[in-house]
């Protein structure tokens, strides 16, 4: 294979993007390097990383960008926290640009980073800790979600462990050993009232949230994903937060779930063989979450309603 052929294989297998070194490797020159760098054929990204597709002019997908950051901080660089879980899969953190990447010790203080949304970590992790996710190092999901706990607020760390077990990405044998992991670190007091909190039955950070609310209203609902059936057992729908007394169920309408015009059907159509079997349907979104009162208090006269029936 010649070089070209070579760089074009390496770069295939991680997100169309070569390192400086890699390519010398391959028998580029630094002039051949500077040159396609020159003529637009490589964009760098990160320190001595390139995207060879440089001719596309739109910007990067953002797992291309990760990517470089691990690759210009060389052997030991990892993601963590936001951006482990992003590759996870784990939902419940708020959008952020930043790329946050650990090195240990020396290695950390002699880095240099030449993109502002990279964020250094000095970290020590120890061995087995670290996964490849598509290729790219991360911190494994329990020492993600532990170190996410220690400095989110409750509604994102709730939703991080809601979201974490609903994929099962952790165990509740797995989270058990959460405390002794954080045992003694800033935030451990707070994270171990959320780790109490969590429940992977939560299918999105909406519903999280919805329950917290619920919770924090003194109200909480006293089944999650609730199952309703006829009298012959047929299943009519499920309920992602329910009130079985009263008969009532909270819906939680995510964009990305209930945003489709076949999603908006199937969702009419199960609502109103619910109603015709006797419940009362509210629905939030993600904008009622934002206020602490509307959603306990609407649930609450709900409640009153129909038990003055």
């Amino acid at each position: 294979m010649d070089r070209a052929g070579l760089v074009r294989s390496i770069a295939a297998a991680q997100d169309d993007l070569i390192t400086r070194a890699q390519a010398l490797a391959a028998g580029f020159s630094r002039h051949d390097i500077d040159h396609l760098v020159a003529v637009g054929r490589w964009r760098p990204l990160a320190r001595a990383v390139y995207l060879t597709d440089g001719s596309r002019g739109e910007p990067p997908p953002r797992r291309c960008r990760i990517r470089a950051a691990v690759l210009s901080l060389g052997p030991g660089a990892h993601v963590v926290f936001g951006t482990a879980a992003e590759l996870l899969g784990i939902a419940g953190l708020p959008r952020r640009d930043e790329i946050h990447v650990a090195l240990p010790g020396r290695a950390a203080k002699l880095a240099r980073v030449s993109d502002p949304a990279i964020v250094l970590h000095q970290l020590e992790h120890q061995p087995g800790t670290v996964v490849q996710v598509s290729g790219i190092a991360a911190s494994e999901p329990r020492l993600t979600v532990a170190e996410i706990i220690l400095r989110e607020h409750r509604y994102a760390a709730v939703s991080v462990l809601d979201s974490a077990l609903n994929r099962g990405l952790l165990t509740a044998e797995c989270l058990a050993t959460v405390p002794a992991l954080i045992r003694g670190r800033r935030g451990a007091v707070a994270a171990r009232r959320y780790l109490a909190e969590a429940d992977g039955r939560a299918q999105s950070p909406l519903e999280t949230r919805t329950r917290l609310r619920c919770v924090d209203g003194r109200v909480p609902p006293d089944a999650l994903q609730l199952e309703v059936r006829d009298d012959d057992g047929y299943l009519l729908g499920v309920g992602d937060l329910g009130w079985r007394g009263p008969r009532l169920i909270a819906e939680a309408d995510g964009r990305d779930a209930h945003g489709t015009p076949e999603a908006a059907y199937a969702d009419r159509r199960r609502q109103n063989l619910l109603v015709n079997a006797g419940w009362t349907i509210l629905r939030f979104t993600w904008q009622d979450t934002l206020h602490p009162a509307y959603i306990p208090h609407t649930v609450r006269q709900a409640i009153a309603a129909l038990r003055a029936r």
